[in-house]
């Protein structure tokens, strides 16, 4: 089992109690973290899943991501049960009333010739909204939680529109909360838009350092952003929200998407009243996207920044334990599951656990941090691959594997000459 070691960082006069009370705001790197804690190998035969990101303590990296499994006191209680690493509630603004959802407003994607309804579900689409409760009931269940778990992960997901003061007065209220974290939502890709906000601000790179600027200096926890794969490269909103003071980015977001047309009534779905709009998609399909989304600002990360002080919370598609190791291979700190909550259910957190401790396992790791970050260095460019090819192939040439010829026989050597045109 691996044990934890601390060592100090710069970053003011804090104690940390992993996470749990933070005491003011740091302006410089690193900023609202107290101490950076590594993993160190003990005798033990069951691999440690526990993870800490800047400074939160959790027992294991998977964390409900914002969305239906977080969106009341009932089923994020559950989440603490079932034993999840942390929980990110469903993001809140300062006036739930502006939020209206509609129904139905999920799709689904199904395997097999036409999608057929038994084949298994691979693509999901959501034109699902943020909270539509009132944020003064999410408030109470916030504190609620932090009492009744003060040792267990609670992350508040925020949002709002272009206000300075609004987005400080949102802060202000949910960190009165307790609660240990906040990730900030610059990635819903439908509906909140059109109130300029979520990937609004996200695909704005200007936009984003203000806002991340406004954030970063009201918030007294660890911020996270969260990105959205809208965009060409995910690299340059990472980039400029971990130099604007953020802790952590979380990737991917939902995927625009439009689900399909229906062949017999020829309206989109889901079809609303007869009509449609493009909202965003999740679960297995989009995996090999995140995976590429979160490779590169991994890459980013790892050649432009100390990527110790920073965390990345990896989300795309996780409904196993392959499927997570996949991303903290890539250098993920934590991973997200949401469609896989509500397709499984809260129970899927111990499949989860197995399956990451089998591969930990099989390759003898005994910490996350063991092989975290492992197989980024694998990643190269096109031009590179060609070279590497070009080279082994050379090298393979010059290795003489048997006689070209009847020629080439030669007295002294003819037991080893025999031998080398043997294939087994």
């Amino acid at each position: 089992m691996a044990t934890l070691s601390m060592t100090h960082m710069r970053g003011g006069n804090y104690a940390c109690g992993f996470g749990l009370n933070w005491v003011g705001k740091v302006q410089s790197s690193p900023r609202r973290v107290g101490f950076r804690v590594f993993a160190s190998e003990t005798q033990g035969t069951e691999p440690d899943l526990s993870v800490t990101v800047n400074g939160l303590h959790m027992p294991n990296p998977f964390v409900i991501g914002s969305g239906p499994p977080g969106t009341n006191y009932t089923v994020m209680k559950r989440a603490f049960d079932e034993g999840w690493g942390a929980v990110i509630a469903k993001t809140v603004s300062l006036d739930a009333s502006k939020v209206i959802n509609v129904t139905p407003r999920y799709a689904r994607l199904r395997a097999g010739a036409n999608g057929s309804a038994k084949g298994e579900i691979i693509g999901w689409e959501n034109i699902e909204l943020i909270s539509d409760r009132p944020l003064e009931t999410m408030l109470k269940e916030f504190k609620q939680l932090k009492e009744e778990y003060p040792d267990r992960i609670l992350i508040a997901s925020i949002m709002e529109e272009y206000d300075k003061a609004a987005w400080e007065e949102l802060i202000d209220r949910v960190e009165q909360t307790g609660i240990d974290a906040i990730e900030v939502n610059f990635s819903c890709p439908h509906g909140m838009p059109e109130r300029k906000m979520g990937a609004a601000v996200g695909q704005d790179c200007d936009l984003l350092r203000e806002v991340c600027g406004w954030v970063n200096a009201k918030a007294t926890v660890p911020v996270w952003a969260k990105m959205t794969p809208n965009i060409t490269d995910i690299s340059q909103p990472a980039r400029i929200a971990l130099s604007s003071g953020c802790e952590g980015v979380s990737a991917i977001n939902t995927i625009m998407s439009v689900m399909g047309i229906n062949l017999n009534t020829l309206r989109p779905e889901p079809c609303v009243e007869g009509y449609s709009t493009p909202g965003g998609y999740s679960a297995k399909a989009v995996h090999p996207i995140a995976l590429g989304k979160v490779m590169n600002i991994a890459k980013m990360m790892k050649s432009e920044l100390d990527s110790e002080n920073y965390s990345l919370s990896a989300i795309g598609g996780v409904e196993t334990g392959g499927d997570a190791a996949e991303f903290i291979l890539l250098g993920a700190n934590t991973v997200q599951v949401c469609t896989g909550v509500m397709m499984h259910g809260y129970g899927l957190v111990k499949q989860l656990c197995v399956e990451l401790k089998d591969f930990m396992k099989k390759h003898n790791f005994k910490s996350i941090e063991d092989f975290r970050g492992v197989s980024l260095e694998y990643f190269t460019t096109h031009t590179d691959l060609v070279r590497r090819q070009q080279e082994a192939i050379q090298k393979r040439k010059a290795i003489k594997k048997g006689l070209q010829s009847d020629k080439d026989w030669t007295g002294d050597g003819f037991v080893k000459e025999t031998e080398s045109m043997v294939s087994n």
